[in-house]
């Protein structure tokens, strides 16, 4: 496994993060922590969740999922880079949801319970709560820190300019600020690299790309439908409606190279400056070790040069449509 410094920190992180958002959803709990303690012995050392995950029917369910594995001792928690997420509505009441200073209170303290551990190593900001001024988020961001509750704090699905603003406020106050950024992005989605990911170069902020796979296009989707071993979920075929000619030009290249299109693109994810590691989130352990063996595909100059020419990406802002 190689490792890398999680964006301006000296926190060593894996190259790939391991997410959660299946169990408990689509994968049971015994096979998660078999997927779980497989990916600590892989050297995958990024546990990745939320307090939402397991929703619809059990938010917060993924959470304990995780807590109890981790309850079983054997250095698990040691051994683990905890992240987990704060922002949706965890129940009716006003104040359930969000990045008021009361509700991130409570949602760590929550998350802290079903976790079963006394402190999160990086807790993310769901989304952009444009109701609170950052003021008040620094604040009770730098109590948990305080406390020992949270060590670092990073956001997800954030513009560019929210990163800026992020950063200058918790620069304002003394903070270190956020340190990593969880955004869609992979070959198919590249609109961060208009804004989002010039600013993470800019700040120190660790690129977590999340989707890498694009929910299963860039796996080898065409070649799965024609042996009826996979059926495209419904925003997936969406998608591949309009874009089934680029996807199989990209499974004939992969062919070419001679690897799996899911390695192909997680290692072109690997070689963009800003990404610190994507997010990989497995239903099986197959899927677990098809996302570790990318790790040893290198992709020359060439082959990046004609996978831009396949899926066309974005200069940065502005030179992207302004002279």
């Amino acid at each position: 496994m190689e490792y890398t410094q999680l964006g301006r920190t000296g926190l060593k992180v894996s190259r790939l993060v391991l997410g959660t958002m299946n169990f408990g959803v689509h994968t049971e709990e015994a096979e998660a922590h078999r997927i779980l303690d497989t990916a600590l012995d892989l050297g995958v050392n990024v546990v990745d969740t939320a307090d939402l995950y397991g929703w619809p029917e059990q938010p917060g369910r993924t959470e304990t999922i995780i807590g109890n594995w981790l309850a079983q001792g054997g250095g698990r928690r040691e051994r683990v880079v905890l992240a987990t997420k704060v922002y949706s509505k965890t129940g009716d009441g006003p104040n359930e949801g969000g990045l008021s200073a009361l509700h991130i209170r409570r949602a760590v303290e929550a998350s802290l319970r079903r976790l079963r551990t006394d402190h999160i190593d990086l807790y993310q900001m769901h989304h952009v709560d444009r109701s609170v001024r950052w003021e008040e988020i620094w604040q009770a961001m730098e109590v948990l820190v305080t406390q020992g509750k949270i060590t670092y704090v990073g956001s997800s699905n954030f513009a560019g300019w929210h990163l800026a603003a992020a950063q200058e406020s918790a620069g304002a106050r003394g903070l270190l600020g956020p340190v990593s950024e969880q955004s869609v992005y992979n070959l198919l989605e590249r609109t961060v690299e208009l804004e989002v990911a010039p600013a993470a170069l800019h700040y120190g902020v660790g690129l977590l790309p999340w989707s890498p796979l694009h929910s299963g296009l860039l796996g080898g989707v065409l070649r799965q439908e024609r042996s009826g071993i996979r059926r495209t979920a419904a925003r997936a075929a969406a998608a591949l409606a309009t874009r089934r000619e680029q996807i199989q030009e990209y499974e004939d290249f992969a062919a070419e190279l001679g690897h799996e299109p899911g390695h192909v693109a997680l290692a072109w994810l690997l070689a963009q400056p800003a990404v610190t590691a994507p997010v990989v989130g497995p239903r099986t352990l197959d899927h677990l070790h098809s996302a570790v063996a990318a790790l040893d595909v290198r992709l020359e100059p060439k082959a990046l040069d004609r996978l831009d020419q396949i899926f066309p990406g974005h200069r940065p802002a502005p030179e992207a449509y302004a002279w």
